[in-house]
């Protein structure tokens, strides 16, 4: 497997089109003009190529300072469980290793709960934290 991370936030539609559906996130793809902005809006964005092919993408939101936000992490499913979306991840951890609020929000499920928690990251049911979410 020749698969090379990159930092860039200028990754074409077509490309961003095929991985967001490839993972059935749709509501991302209606509007594939605001999703490539949000990338370009990001704080930070690491993607997975193989080849010219894209087959991941991590992409963080925050200050970069006080919190970070990681607002996407997916992978191709052909891609899955080979250890892509930790590699982004790592990247992402390393990069603002100084931060000390670093924070997602995901859907609950045994292996996302995991992938997460071998990461180092700690679910606020287990804990002091609460979390809140609006979603329009």
């Amino acid at each position: 497997m020749s698969i090379i991370i990159i930092e860039q936030k200028h990754i074409e539609q077509d490309d961003l089109k095929s991985l967001y559906d490839d993972v059935e996130w749709y509501a991302y793809t209606k509007d594939l003009n605001q999703l490539q902005q949000a990338l370009i809006q990001s704080l930070y964005v690491v993607s997975a190529w193989e080849h010219r092919k894209l087959i991941g993408l991590t992409r963080v939101v925050g200050d970069g300072l006080t919190i970070v936000y990681v607002q996407d992490i997916l992978v191709l499913n052909a891609y899955q469980n080979q250890g892509i979306a930790t590699l982004m991840m790592q990247h992402v951890l390393e990069k603002y290793k100084d931060v000390r609020q670093k924070v997602l929000l995901t859907e609950e499920a045994p292996d996302v709960r995991h992938f997460y928690e071998k990461n180092g990251f700690q679910s606020c049911d287990k804990g002091a934290l609460v979390a809140f979410a609006k979603l329009d």
